[in-house]
């Protein structure tokens, strides 16, 4: 993050467990919904009518919320793929 300068607004300590109600809240908030698992990238509408497919790929198998999780504006990403953050902080 430092390295494209992004200023850290808030950062959740990953000891609290945050789950699919957590999820739901920040699916609510965004625009678009970009998961990520290793080189699969799937991209969701955000908003209230977003699918529960968007909340579920969020989830871990313990059915926490997976880490890294990022806002940026309007874009919620959940996971890592070094091209997906490319993509969002060009």
């Amino acid at each position: 993050m430092e390295a494209n300068k992004v200023e850290i607004k808030e950062q959740v300590s990953a000891s609290k467990k945050l789950q699919a109600d957590d999820a739901r809240e920040l699916v609510n908030k965004a625009t678009r919904v970009v998961t990520m698992k290793g080189k699969k990238v799937v991209e969701f509408k955000g908003g209230k009518n977003a699918s529960d497919d968007a909340v579920t790929a969020m989830l871990g198998t313990t059915g926490n919320l997976r880490a890294p999780t990022a806002v940026v504006g309007k874009t919620l990403l959940v996971g890592f793929n070094e091209d997906a953050y490319s993509e969002v902080f060009a």
